[in-house]
């Protein structure tokens, strides 16, 4: 008779996964913390992307036998089951259908985790800096294991969208520049004994970037002009899926953001009416405090005060609202390294907390910050949003599994989490003054808009008659771009910026309001099952414990709490 105690359980056959692919994606063991990952960089060739996609097939055979063990199917391992098989079938289905080989994005590529990783790795050390050399001069294997997949999708004619390879040409050359470039740069502050091997890694480093921007400008480029820029329905669905954790009704989520829109533009206006009596649009109150408006003014300055916004809110909401771990209250601000994307960001804490969360804030050039447009950026990036959320699942990944804690996230679980922190500090009465809170419907609107707009274009679907804006002409980029720079306060490099990131990455931006949807929904359910004993802070603890969750669990789960 088999021995089966021993057998692994599905939270096993996850972590063991997490084990093999760290090998394969260094990077990804350097965001969870894992020293012996910092001296390298995956391989991003076709062969390198095969062996993870082997990987998840072996892990998805092994979670099968594993499911049949007794104790399978208590609560802890079968959410632990669902997702990992979830997120590893949606990963293969991308890699099935070759997207690997045209992944060219303003946001996320293989070129953007390279240059981005180094941010991260620690500098206290020599041993730290003789890491940061070594890896310096894996840089010019990972890039052309890149090159040779974009390569092989020309042959296969799978071309990337024009205008992302013309935004990444630009950031390519912001990154090499014209002295040392950013990995010059970034090694200047490394140590003296090791100045000969930094200086030689920081320059093959800058080399690949150049071989990579000259092929792309002088062969990929060409190759790819008139290639359509949106996806289709086809792809569309299949990345779906992969942000989003399930099966969108598509046409269904396109109606909500223009039920969405409908309903914020009427917030909006109340509230610009007090900033600007009479102003035509809320965006035109907006444009005045740009001017008018609080605002800080240079760069480290701004770093600081997000700093403290952050502490501030921390402060706030331990023991009233949440319940919070000592080591989750630490989070840092940050500014973004230049030549990115215009959006801000979260990173995640290493497993072990020694490097904490952080939050990111590209500058643009900008040394003149408004208030208004930080905010509930910053309720969303850092406290009560990513922060409080991806740092409360590694403190309890012991009780998860270091998969659902750090690996296998699903995009529109932790945007929509963290949308609907910037709405809970709107309940809570964190968002009165009107500065901030048209600043906050502003945001709203972004997310509303992104719905429509990616959604639209990438099915070019018909603009309704209800539409204020070209009512019924099919959506384009061209459309797409003039619409959304109408409904945002933001400036039109940002606009750009944000078409191109949706264009390069389809049905991510969906994600934040058909998320935050989920978590409102769940927590409806929530309250409506206990009535007058519903206890906001004991759900918001047990939500944020989940660990990652599709949206086709996230909602049951949060019902049940």
């Amino acid at each position: 008779m088999p021995n089966t105690t021993s057998a692994p359980l599905p939270r096993q056959v996850a972590d063991s996964y997490v084990d093999a692919y760290v090998r394969l994606d260094p990077i990804t063991g350097t965001f969870l913390g894992i020293a012996e990952c910092a001296r390298r960089l995956p391989d991003y060739s076709p062969a390198g992307e095969r062996a993870v996609a082997d990987l998840a097939r072996a892990t998805l055979a092994a979670l099968t036998e594993a499911e049949r063990r007794p104790g399978a199917d208590s609560a802890d391992e079968r959410r632990c089951a669902r997702l990992l098989r979830e997120r590893l079938t949606a990963r293969l289905a991308v890699h099935e259908a070759d997207e690997h080989l045209r992944a060219v994005s303003n946001m996320e590529s293989p070129l953007h985790s390279v240059r981005e990783v180094f941010a991260l790795m620690p500098t206290e050390t020599a041993e730290d800096w003789s890491a940061i050399t070594d890896r310096l001069h894996a840089v010019p294997a990972a890039l052309e294991g890149y090159r040779a997949s974009l390569a092989e999708g020309l042959e296969k004619k799978l071309p990337a969208g024009p205008r992302q390879v013309a935004t990444v040409l630009v950031q390519l050359g912001e990154w090499i520049g014209t002295g040392n470039g950013w990995f010059g740069d970034f090694t200047a502050q490394g140590p003296q004994e090791l100045r000969a091997g930094l200086d030689a890694g920081a320059a093959a480093a800058r080399g690949a970037l150049v071989a990579l921007r000259d092929w792309l400008r002088d062969v990929y480029a060409p190759a790819v002009e008139g290639a359509p820029d949106v996806v289709g329905r086809e792809r569309y669905a299949l990345w779906s899926r992969y942000w989003n954790g399930t099966d969108l009704d598509l046409r269904e989520a396109y109606a909500y953001g223009w039920s969405e829109y409908h309903r914020l533009i009427g917030e909006m206006r109340t509230e610009a009416e007090k900033i600007l009596p009479g102003a035509a649009t809320p965006w035109e109150a907006l444009a005045h405090l740009d001017v008018h408006g609080e605002h800080i003014e240079g760069v480290e300055e701004v770093r600081v005060w997000l700093q403290k916004l952050m502490d501030d809110s921390i402060e706030a909401l331990d023991g009233t609202h949440f319940e919070l771990a000592e080591r989750v209250k630490r989070v840092e601000s940050h500014i973004a390294p230049a030549g990115g994307a215009a959006a801000p960001y979260y990173t995640e804490p290493s497993e072990d907390f020694s490097r904490p969360g952080r939050t990111w804030l590209p500058t643009m050039g900008q040394t003149r910050f408004p208030v208004y447009d930080l905010v509930s950026t910053w309720y969303h990036e850092g406290v009560p949003g990513h922060h409080l959320q991806l740092a409360q699942w590694m403190h309890v990944a012991d009780r998860l599994s270091r998969y659902q804690a750090g690996v296998g996230i699903v995009s529109a679980n932790c945007e929509g989490w963290a949308l609907y922190a910037e709405r809970l500090m709107d309940e809570l009465g964190f968002l009165t003054d009107p500065e901030r809170r048209l600043g906050y419907l502003d945001a709203q609107m972004m997310r509303a808009t992104r719905v429509i707009i990616d959604i639209g274009m990438h099915l070019e679907l018909e603009i309704p008659a209800h539409s204020p804006f070209h009512p019924g002409e099919r959506w384009t980029p061209e459309l797409a771009q003039e619409f959304f720079g109408l409904h945002s306060g933001r400036p039109a490099d940002y606009v750009e910026s944000e078409l191109v990131r949706y264009l390069g990455m389809p049905a991510q931006a969906i994600g934040y309001k058909l998320g935050e949807r989920a978590w409102l929904a769940g927590r409806e359910a929530a309250r409506a099952a206990h009535g007058d004993a519903f206890d906001a802070k004991a759900w918001h603890m047990a939500a944020l414990s989940l660990g990652s969750l599709g949206l086709d669990d996230l909602v049951a789960e949060l019902s049940a709490l």
